[in-house]
């Protein structure tokens, strides 16, 4: 089973400080700033089994649109919300939600779960 989990976030301290926890972990993390460099890693990659992405972020749409891009083009993909705001509308179906601000053992709960 794959190992690989793509994480965006705009803020670079906490995607450092993700991509550290889930390397040492033992899994493979491919990072991104934002929506749009996510998908073009989508497009390329085969063996991402989730997605972590924050709901705040620039570029031509934030995680929620993320999510149900990933939701519909990558139904197999784990999909990861996050932010420490509100949500304020529904999370796209079969998604999941860890607040911010999260410990280490938190996302690594979610994401063992979910492999």
């Amino acid at each position: 089973m794959s190992k690989a989990i793509l994480a965006v976030e705009d803020e670079f301290l906490i995607l450092d400080y993700v991509a550290d926890i889930l390397t040492e972990a033992g899994f493979e993390v491919i990072t991104a700033s934002n929506a749009d460099e996510a998908i073009r890693v989508l497009e390329a990659r085969t063996d991402i089994f989730a997605l972590l992405t924050d709901i705040d972020m620039p570029g031509s749409m934030d995680g929620l649109r993320l999510a149900t891009a990933v939701r519909d083009q990558w139904p197999p993909i784990h999909v990861i919300v996050t932010t420490g705001k509100n949500i304020g509308r529904s999370l796209p179906p079969d998604t999941h939600f860890l607040p911010k601000p999260y410990t280490a053992n938190a996302l690594l709960s979610m994401v063992h779960r979910l492999h």
